[in-house]
């Protein structure tokens, strides 16, 4: 048996509410075994426990990601970095990957959005220009919009745009010939020809995502990826591997597989779970694929794009609610947001397989809710989980395309306000799966380089670090109904913990995108450090 290890002279946030903050616990096996002094936590602990001096840092309950991809993020990871200021650098990027590339294999990326370049749409030829050897495609930012060059459409026989697409757009030039852009369900059409990663390469892939991701002071992750990131958790899982704690999702389309095989939200563990069921309502406010209430500005009639006609949503959370499986709804725009709403309304009362239990549904970002619908999550027990990062990252198109109604957008002070649960996430490789830059997202409602000024972007939806910290930690862990594990440092919870460079109390709302993590621990055990510790016997730790 391992010996018990006492952290010491630091500065504990543990959001139990007896003890909010303390300067020592203890951990025995992979929970907390006290919090308090260091002398009341020497008393709890065995005689020969293991001391750790903080040196007077900070320590904060292990944060969660509440949404993210991550299989998708590990393969990003490995591509081209598509996020480039202008599009001569995008196009120098790949030039650059085509010459290490031999001619004829695919080239992907991740990340392009033509919103920094003017707002035009991008089209073929700028990457034909670029790998004119090789079936080029880049993912968008926002994951809801792709472009292909002339080679890779001509591998999806796409020399002519097809009449029409389910939930989805080929552009197409005045003569009907497709741009190479490719919105929503059209991006199918390409991605269905790229030879797609083995089970193995995702393996390899995650595993090494961790490393980052623990880095960043993550210690749970709930993946909205598809199915073989969660055969690769078992796998990473099964040869002692996985350092992070995943909450997994099930695309919507495996709801039948799903029910007929009697899987319910919460079946796993601690390491493993399964959570929701991930639906699509609408796109995206970067391909203006979202789905509005009314027409976006300067157009009289535009709306965006539902991706689930509103019936057929309804009955398929229903389904899902009736099978005890809970339903994580991506809605962006506030039509989205809306028929969301009114289909989970529709499943409160209705009982699940004839029990009481009344899941814990989620509405995916959120972005734009009109304010009368702001008040019904908390009514309705359905978690708002939100990217504060979002927030900044997407203000300036934001005003763009949306006009006044922006005031309303990433709304996360009147969400709580009105009591919703917040749960934050990164919609990692949408934006940086740091924990650390959404906290100051959320608490700033600035870019780290200040802009858009001291105030930030609609100010009266900044919070307090505390209720962007809990956000991070007691929220996720609610959402994934975990929240007497998780989320808190307290006995009996998990000893899931990150160390900072210094308190947060000690740090300006500015300064938290500096903040250093120095270590994360996750059941007890140190999976990432950048610094050692002195121990007891005055050795590193």
């Amino acid at each position: 048996m391992s010996r018990d290890l006492i952290l010491h002279h630091g500065t504990v946030l543990t959001h139990d509410p007896v003890q909010p903050v303390v300067d020592a616990l203890a951990i025995r096996g992979a929970r907390v075994w006290a919090i308090g002094t260091r002398a009341q936590v020497r008393a709890a602990a065995a005689s020969d426990a293991l001391e750790v001096d903080l040196g007077g840092r900070g320590v904060v309950p292990g944060l969660i990601d509440a949404h993210l991809h991550f299989e998708l993020t590990a393969f990003a990871w490995q591509q081209v970095d598509a996020e480039a200021p202008t599009l001569a650098a995008l196009q120098a990027r790949v030039a650059a990957r085509a010459a290490a590339t031999p001619p004829e294999q695919w080239i992907l990326g991740w990340g392009w959005d033509h919103n920094r370049w003017g707002g035009v749409l991008p089209d073929h030829r700028a990457l034909d220009a670029a790998a004119p050897h090789h079936p080029v495609y880049l993912s968008a930012k926002s994951g809801h919009a792709g472009w292909a060059n002339s080679a890779a459409m001509a591998a999806a026989g796409l020399q002519r745009a097809p009449a029409a697409v389910a939930g989805g757009e080929v552009c197409c030039q005045p003569d009907g010939r497709p741009t190479g852009v490719l919105l929503e369900a059209a991006m199918d059409l390409v991605t269905r020809v790229i030879p797609q990663p083995s089970l193995d390469d995702s393996v390899q892939a995650m595993d090494a995502a961790q490393d980052r991701a623990l880095a960043a002071g993550l210690t749970g992750v709930h993946d909205l990826d598809g199915t073989r990131a969660l055969a690769a958790w078992q796998v990473l899982r099964r040869q002692g591997r996985q350092r992070l704690r995943v909450c997994k999702s099930i695309p919507s389309h495996r709801l039948d597989e799903a029910l007929a095989l009697g899987l319910r939200t919460g079946l796993g563990d601690e390491w493993i779970r399964i959570g929701g069921v991930k639906f699509f309502a609408d796109g995206a406010l970067g391909p203006r694929t979202a789905w509005l209430l009314n027409p976006y500005e300067g157009e009289s009639t535009y709306h965006g794009m539902p991706l689930w006609e509103p019936r057929e949503l309804a009955a398929a959370v229903a389904r899902a609610d009736q099978g005890g499986l809970a339903v994580w709804v991506h809605a962006i725009g506030d039509r989205a947001g809306r028929e969301t709403l009114d289909a989970l309304a529709a499943t409160r009362g209705a009982g699940v397989g004839g029990s009481c239990r009344r899941l814990r549904h989620r509405l995916e970002h959120a972005q734009l809710l009109h304010p009368d619908d702001q008040a019904r999550l908390a009514p309705l027990g359905v978690v708002a989980s939100v990217q504060p990062i979002h927030a900044t990252s997407d203000m300036h198109i934001a005003d763009q395309h949306w006009g006044q109604r922006a005031a309303d957008a990433y709304a996360f002070a009147a969400l709580l306000a009105r009591g919703a649960v917040l749960a934050f996430g990164s919609d990692s490789p949408v934006e940086t799966l740091s924990p650390l830059a959404g906290l100051h997202a959320a608490v700033t409602r600035r870019r780290a380089d200040g802009s858009p000024g001291p105030d930030g972007w609609y100010p009266a939806q900044r919070l307090s670090i505390d209720a962007a910290l809990r956000a991070y930690t007691i929220g996720p862990a609610y959402a994934a109904e975990e929240e007497q594990d998780k989320g808190t440092l307290a006995p009996g919870y998990l000893a899931d913990l990150v160390v900072l460079d210094r308190p947060l109390a000690a740090v300006q709302a500015m300064e938290l995108a500096d903040l250093q993590v120095l270590g994360t621990m996750v059941g007890g055990a140190w999976r990432w450090r950048s610094h050692d510790f002195q121990v007891g016997d005055g050795h590193a730790c």
